[in-house]
């Protein structure tokens, strides 16, 4: 196996350490990215297209500057991290020209392409014309908007709130949902990650991305892992977790369910089968409204549904999205029921 983390450096976040690597042949192996065996890598097809001349600082200067000026929780997991200059669609180039097949896709936030022709356009022509308007006057493109992710919608789900992330658009829909229903506790998943803002960080269930700060009301379930999970693919298993929180760990009613389809952050793990169904019957029943975390895997990134959740055969009450929703632009949302929003 090819080493594909580098040992962590002095340039990443102190929150991380040498065994928060992802592979432990990572950690033992000291080959660098720049010594790995040319024939190794398989060629990437024709691109018709050649990215400018680089003319800006050396990737040592930007980074020099970051150290000094930017926030030391940012981090690198790269011992002399890329200097990305230009983008086109899936690709990405360095500032010698070099091209990258980027298959991360900006973390999954780029799900149109890098600079697609159609976005590019789409961004100039409102630009343009209108930059920023306050929501106390009106203008059509956001009502436009909205009314192009209700046709994405299943059910009742119609009413729209905008945000400016996927942290944003959590605190949002937790906050609606102990509105709304007037208690406290929220389940969440293990292993989950839904922002590490000062409500949402409760939400999040892995210590590399929580602060020790006050987190409360928020309970963590088993994860339904079918790969590593206690209990296989068997998805009922897991949901006898969340009833016995709410039988044991609260007053036997609960404000929501929270949950990725798929967890992201957490190792592109999907839920066991049948999981969600039965979580929604027991967090109805507890009087709860149940949150779809769409951030990562909405949009198609299924492949096969534009939502996750859809591929458990589930309609939320809360669905909240962010990255690909915006192509790379810091947009989010919140999209719930009439009765719901009234709150």
């Amino acid at each position: 196996m090819m080493r594909f983390l580098l040992a962590l450096s002095e340039t990443n976040s102190p929150r991380f350490c040498r065994c928060c690597c992802f592979s432990g042949l990572a950690q033992k192996e000291e080959i660098a990215v720049e010594h790995i065996n040319e024939g190794f890598l398989r060629k990437l097809p024709p691109l018709d297209y050649s990215p400018p001349p680089y003319t800006g600082p050396s990737a040592a200067d930007i980074l020099a500057k970051r150290k000094a000026y930017l926030s030391p929780s940012l981090f690198h997991f790269y011992n002399k991290p890329l200097n990305i200059v230009d983008g086109k669609m899936q690709y990405l180039f360095d500032e010698s020209g070099r091209r990258y097949l980027d298959a991360y896709g900006g973390i999954a936030t780029v799900c149109c392409g890098h600079c697609h022709p159609d976005v590019v356009k789409s961004i100039t022509n409102q630009i343009n014309r209108i930059q920023h308007t306050t929501v106390i006057y009106l203008n059509h493109t956001i009502t436009d908007f909205a009314d192009a992710l209700d046709s994405k919608m299943p059910g009742k789900l119609k009413v729209v709130f905008f945000t400016n992330s996927g942290t944003e658009a959590n605190e949002l829909a937790m906050m609606i949902a102990r509105l709304y229903t007037e208690y406290n506790d929220i389940i969440s998943v293990r292993n989950a990650y839904h922002g590490n803002a000062a409500g949402t960080m409760a939400a999040t269930a892995q210590c590399n991305w929580k602060f020790n700060v006050v987190q409360t009301g928020v309970h963590h379930a088993v994860n339904p892992d079918p790969y590593r999970g206690v209990s296989g693919s068997d998805g009922e298993k897991y949901a006898k977790d969340v009833q016995d929180l709410i039988d044991f760990g609260t007053s036997g009613h609960v404000a929501g369910f929270i949950s990725e389809t798929i967890q992201g952050v957490g190792g592109i793990i999907e839920h066991a089968p049948n999981y969600l169904p039965v979580v929604y019957q027991s967090i109805k029943k507890a009087g709860g409204l149940c949150i779809a975390d769409e951030v990562q895997c909405g949009f198609g990134r299924t492949g096969s549904h534009f939502w996750g959740f859809e591929t458990q055969g589930v309609v939320p009450d809360i669905v909240k999205m962010a990255k690909g929703i915006g192509n790379g632009i810091p947009l989010g949302a919140v999209v719930t029921t009439p009765e719901v929003a009234e709150v």
